[in-house]
């Protein structure tokens, strides 16, 4: 007759050795796949390495400076390209200065479209309770990402590679410690040479009051006919900034 008992104890046995040998199996495959990918026996050191490693390395750019540059230099042959790059760079550092301090006034030298899109993100943050940090801000690199002609206007697009310790929290909760990250950011600059032949997007540039926001129905209108507020009109025959993208995957 059967001990049941011990035949039991018997299975258990064999489910308990059968367990360690799945065990061990998928540990010894963990560790070849991490020595293959990593080159480290931990598949999470391996994992923390790489992350380490992403967030250290500079992001790449769309360069297409060799391409355009000539094609800028032949249309604006008094346009200095690399001064543009460099208030596109200290314009990037300056939005995000103001967006942490939550100061638009730390924003100068920048078109109203500008700084209508920088006062957006603020007050954003401010109706949703969140703080975001930029420790450290660094730029590896900007070029030229686009150069095209538009009916009325001219637009040329820098792209910049940009580090930074990133922090962003809930002001009711503790601020976490400030990650390093890489990200890029895109920055528009228009040229209006004839603003009745503008598309209706943008002609819609600058010709909002600063104040109120109601539109502007005139253009060269000096003043807001609902509130009086002075209005700044569309800079005709000058490089203006007038947009700033951020890339989606930080955010």
């Amino acid at each position: 007759m059967i001990n049941v008992g011990l035949l039991l104890l018997f299975l258990i046995l064999i489910l308990i050795i059968a367990a360690g040998m799945a065990v061990f199996y998928i540990k010894k495959q963990l560790t070849t796949v991490s020595r293959n990918a990593f080159g480290t026996d931990s598949f999470l050191e391996g994992v923390r390495q790489q992350e380490k490693i992403y967030a250290e390395t500079p992001k790449s750019v769309a360069g297409m400076t060799s391409f355009y540059l000539p094609r800028i230099q032949r249309d604006f042959p008094e346009l200095s390209v690399p001064e543009m790059m460099q208030k596109s760079e200290n314009q990037i550092k300056a939005a995000l200065h103001a967006v942490e301090a939550q100061d638009l006034s730390l924003i100068a030298d920048a078109s109203e479209e500008f700084k209508k899109q920088i006062r957006l993100w603020i007050d954003e943050n401010k109706k949703q309770g969140i703080c975001e940090q930029f420790q450290n801000v660094h730029i590896h690199k900007t070029a030229i990402s686009r150069y095209e002609k538009q009916a009325g206007c001219c637009i040329i697009k820098f792209q910049s590679a940009v580090e930074y310790r990133y922090a962003k929290w809930n002001r009711n909760e503790e601020r976490p410690e400030p990650k390093m990250t890489q990200t890029r950011y895109d920055m528009e600059w228009v040229y209006v040479q004839d603003v009745e032949k503008l598309p209706k997007e943008k002609r819609a540039m600058g010709l909002n009051c600063p104040n109120c926001g109601a539109p502007v129905s005139q253009v060269g209108a000096k003043f807001c006919e609902y509130c009086g507020s002075t209005v700044e009109p569309i800079n005709i025959r000058v490089w203006s900034l007038d947009q700033m993208d951020r890339d989606s995957d930080q955010y």
